[in-house]
């Protein structure tokens, strides 16, 4: 029998920590506790594939181990460790029996475990044939996620919602919502939302735009690109369907001036008679432009009636209020953006170093602001003296400027700066696969920059994997680029 290398077993753990990254709140998982939600189910591959990892960086088989964002990041994780350890002197009082330090090393075991996916898929991703076997397999997991999420889909439309809870209750702390809004293998649907548009769609749309192809089959990126769009569309997630368009639009201008005016030059041709031997060519031609524009606006259309049956997303568009505070209540986004508020004030009182990672939790209800106190059952549910939640910002930036001050917010904002460096650099790049890695990685950024203002967590692996694999396969073109220089 064969002897397994460490590169096969790299690869195969490497495979693993990819197929499950749709699992974010798996149920057995220990010590997290009970309010911790982020559980993803790939951290089991992750923790076998590290040993690895550290011993082909000792034998020297891991040739670009610290590219520039990982020395930000690095930067960042030690503003992080500042910020905690000065924390105490601001003396926060114990909310609901959670002290200071529970949460500051809850808090610290989140940025580790998103660090070590990160450098993960740095380590695993240092050439072009590395990081095609990376979204190859992040395919695979797509497949599952797409597959589960529309039986989801189906079942809780034709009255099997309890056998479905039954089965999502096996692996995940959480079962379905009410509303019939699909959630695949994760939390909650919008949590699906963001995993499709930060970890999936960014290879995707870079496909279709770069006319790259993964595999020598020409149906699969389309088919696959539009099954993880209905995705979006059957989590109802206004904050996914929101990033997806704008990270699209944005990558679109960015990275596909190629494809635009090939589009143009391919849309005039075809109304152009004296480019066709024929009349019957020359209608032929001219027909397949407008059905394929009438096929797109027949799909926007339809996607635009199966959205505006849904109440939660005709909210945006329906309140009757005049007032802002009005208008945000009846768009249910109050008490998210209350609790982004109070971490805001928060960050006034140590706007430096901030009050340590994990802390803003400990005076958000005195910040609370006074347009949000009534008529919001979450609020009241939350300020309840029966209540055992511990509140957190639930916007990331709000979190970073509360909890590490200006110093640990600009280290992360370089740290996003130096990989869209990288992805820009790759645009000029003269291999296909090069370009295709510029595009997905310009369309994460957006994707996981937007995702931002909506979650706080660190340990979600979707805002983190996609960046691991630009950092470290950019490296390989970097060093050829290099390399073509000097010769």
């Amino acid at each position: 029998m064969p002897k397994l290398s460490l590169d096969t077993l790299a690869r195969l753990l490497w495979a693993l920590v990819l197929v499950t990254l749709p699992v974010t709140s798996f149920r057995f998982v220990p010590f997290m506790g009970e309010g911790t939600y982020v559980r993803p189910l790939a951290i089991y591959p992750l923790a076998l594939l590290w040993p690895v990892l550290l011993v082909q960086l000792r034998q020297g088989k891991i040739t670009r181990p610290w590219p520039g964002a990982v020395t930000i990041l690095l930067g960042f994780v030690l503003a992080v460790l500042a910020a905690t350890s000065l924390g105490p002197m601001l003396a926060p009082l114990e909310l609901r029996g959670v002290g200071y330090f529970d949460r500051a090393i809850r808090a610290l075991v989140t940025v580790g475990m998103g660090l070590a996916f990160f450098v993960a898929a740095v380590w695993m991703n240092q050439s072009e044939e590395e990081f095609k076997f990376s979204v190859k397999w992040l395919m695979v997991g797509l497949v599952f996620d797409l597959a589960w999420s529309a039986v989801q889909f189906v079942g809780m439309n034709t009255g099997y919602r309890h056998r479905l809870i039954t089965i999502q209750n096996l692996f995940s702390v959480r079962g379905l919502v009410q509303n019939k809004r699909a959630s695949g293998f994760a939390f909650e649907p919008s949590w699906l939302a963001a995993q499709l548009a930060a970890l999936y769609l960014p290879w995707l749309f870079a496909a279709l735009l770069s006319r790259y192809r993964l595999t020598k089959f020409r149906w699969l990126e389309p088919r696959l690109l539009l099954g993880a769009l209905a995705g979006i569309l059957i989590t109802y997630s206004r904050s996914g369907l929101a990033i997806v368009v704008v990270a699209a639009i944005f990558t679109f201008v960015v990275a596909g001036r190629k494809t635009m005016a090939a589009l143009g030059d391919w849309i005039r041709a075809g109304f152009d008679g004296q480019r066709w031997p024929g009349r019957a060519a020359a209608i032929r031609a001219a027909g397949a432009r407008i059905v394929l524009a009438g096929l797109v606006l027949a799909v926007l259309a339809g996607a635009g009636l199966f959205l505006a049956d849904k109440g939660y997303i005709t909210t945006v568009f329906q309140s009757q209020k005049d007032d802002v505070f009005g208008y945000i209540k009846d768009a249910y986004i109050g008490p998210r953006l209350s609790y982004s508020v109070a971490a805001l004030d928060t960050f006034q009182e140590a706007p430096w170093l901030g009050v340590g990672l994990g802390a803003s939790g400990f005076s958000i209800y005195s910040h609370m602001p006074d347009w949000v106190l009534a008529g919001q059952p979450e609020i009241s549910q939350q300020l309840s003296p029966d209540s055992r939640l511990y509140p957190n910002p639930k916007d990331l930036y709000a979190r970073l400027l509360a909890e590490t001050g200006l110093i640990g917010f600009v280290l992360f904002i370089a740290f996003y700066l130096a990989l869209l460096g990288d992805a820009l650099s790759l645009l000029w790049a003269a291999p296909p696969a090069a370009r295709w890695l510029a595009a997905a990685g310009l369309f994460a950024l957006v994707a996981i920059g937007l995702q931002g203002f909506s979650q706080d967590s660190f340990a979600a692996p979707e805002i983190w994997i996609n960046l691991g694999i630009l950092a470290g396969a950019a490296g390989c073109w970097a060093e050829a680029a290099s390399s073509k220089e000097q010769a």
